[in-house]
C-alpha cells in the first residue's frame, strides 16, 4: 500500500511553524486544468508521516479570499496523493462561549459565497456530491482525539458561515447568522469543503477564533480603547489560536490515527454522483478530470 500523505492547508504562519520540524522537505510548483495554486506546495516528513502543505493566501497573505483558487489548490493536492486534508482558518465567534484563542473542529456549513468557482465539473457533465456531512466525522473524531490531551479548549462542533467578504458583516448580519444557527463566520471553508468532497478527499476543518462577530455590543468601548489597541488585541489572539492549532496538528500527525482509510464515505463520493450520460461527457474534459476519481 502507498504511504500516507496528509495534506495542510493554512496560513503562513502555520506554514513557516511546520517546516522547521519537516524534514526531506521540497517544494513543488505544480500546474493544474483549473491554473496555478495559491503557493509552492511543500511536501516532506513529520514524524512518521508525509504532509504536504499549502499557504491558502499565497506568499504574504496576498490572496483574498475571494481570490484564492480552490480548485487549483484541491486538485494540485489531488495530483501529489493527498487524499486527506487537515484545513485551518481563522473566524469570528457568533456564541458567548467560544473564546478567542479556542479552537472549533467544524462539522456543519453554511455557504453565503456567490464570485467562486464551487465545482470542478462545469465542462464536465452534471455531478451531485452529497454534502449533508459536509467534513469527514472520522478525520474530526482523530482531532479530537488528539485534543483531548492537549491544553486547548477545542470545542467539538460548530457551524461555520462562510461569507464572501472581503469586508466583514453588519452587525445585521451577524445577528442573522447567530439567528440560522451559526456558531463561526468566516471567508475561506467554501468552495474549499465541496471541491474537497468533489475530489473524493476526507477533509476536517479547525477553526481559529481570533474574536467575537460585532453581533456582541463592543465591550472595549467603555475602557477607552482605540481601534489600534483593538486591533492588537485581536492579532494577539489569532496567535494564541495559531500556537493552539500548531499543537493540536503536532498531536494528530504524531497519533497512532489512521488519518487516510479507502473505506471512509468521502473516498467514494463520486460513486453514484456523476449523471450525466457517459457518452455525452468530452473525451477531453473526461481526461483532464481524471485524477478527481482515483
Amino acid at each position: 500500500m502507498a504511504e500516507e500523505l496528509v495534506g495542510i492547508i493554512g496560513g503562513t504562519g502555520l506554514g513557516d511553524a511546520l517546516q522547521s520540524q519537516i524534514a526531506n522537505v521540497e517544494f513543488h510548483d505544480l500546474d493544474t486544468p483549473f491554473g496555478k495554486p495559491s503557493d509552492k506546495i511543500m511536501v516532506g516528513r513529520f514524524g512518521d508521516r508525509r504532509i504536504a502543505f499549502l499557504n491558502r493566501h499565497g506568499q504574504g497573505h496576498r490572496l483574498m479570499p475571494s481570490q484564492v483558487p480552490y480548485a487549483a489548490n484541491i486538485f494540485a493536492m489531488k495530483t501529489l496523493g493527498v487524499r486527506a486534508v487537515i484545513a485551518s482558518g481563522a473566524v469570528g465567534s457568533l456564541r458567548e462561549q467560544i473564546a478567542p484563542g479556542n479552537l472549533v473542529i467544524v462539522d456543519q456549513l453554511i455557504d453565503k459565497t456567490f464570485r467562486r468557482e464551487g465545482t470542478f465539473f462545469s465542462k464536465y457533465g452534471t455531478v451531485h456530491c452529497e454534502m449533508a456531512q459536509p467534513t469527514c466525522s472520522r478525520l474530526g473524531k482523530a482531532l479530537l482525539s488528539a485534543a483531548a490531551n492537549l491544553d486547548v479548549t477545542t470545542h467539538a462542533a460548530g457551524t461555520y458561515v462562510c461569507m464572501e467578504g472581503p469586508q466583514f458583516s453588519t452587525r445585521a448580519e451577524s445577528l442573522m447568522h447567530r439567528v440560522w444557527g451559526g456558531d463561526l463566520i468566516g471567508m475561506t471553508a467554501m468552495p474549499e469543503a465541496k471541491l474537497a468532497r468533489e475530489a473524493q478527499i476526507c477533509y476536517a476543518l479547525i477553526a481559529l477564533v481570533s474574536d467575537f462577530d460585532c453581533w456582541r455590543t463592543d465591550e472595549h468601548k467603555a475602557d477607552g480603547k482605540d481601534k489600534k489597541t483593538l486591533l492588537e488585541e485581536i492579532i494577539g489572539n489569532l496567535k494564541t489560536a495559531t500556537d493552539n492549532c500548531l499543537q493540536l496538528i503536532r498531536a494528530v500527525l504524531n497519533s497512532d490515527d489512521e488519518l487516510i482509510d479507502q473505506n471512509c464515505p468521502c473516498r467514494h463520493s463520486l460513486d453514484l454522483a456523476v449523471w450525466t450520460d457517459q457518452s455525452h461527457i468530452d473525451p477531453y474534459y473526461k481526461a483532464k478530470l481524471d485524477i478527481l476519481f482515483e
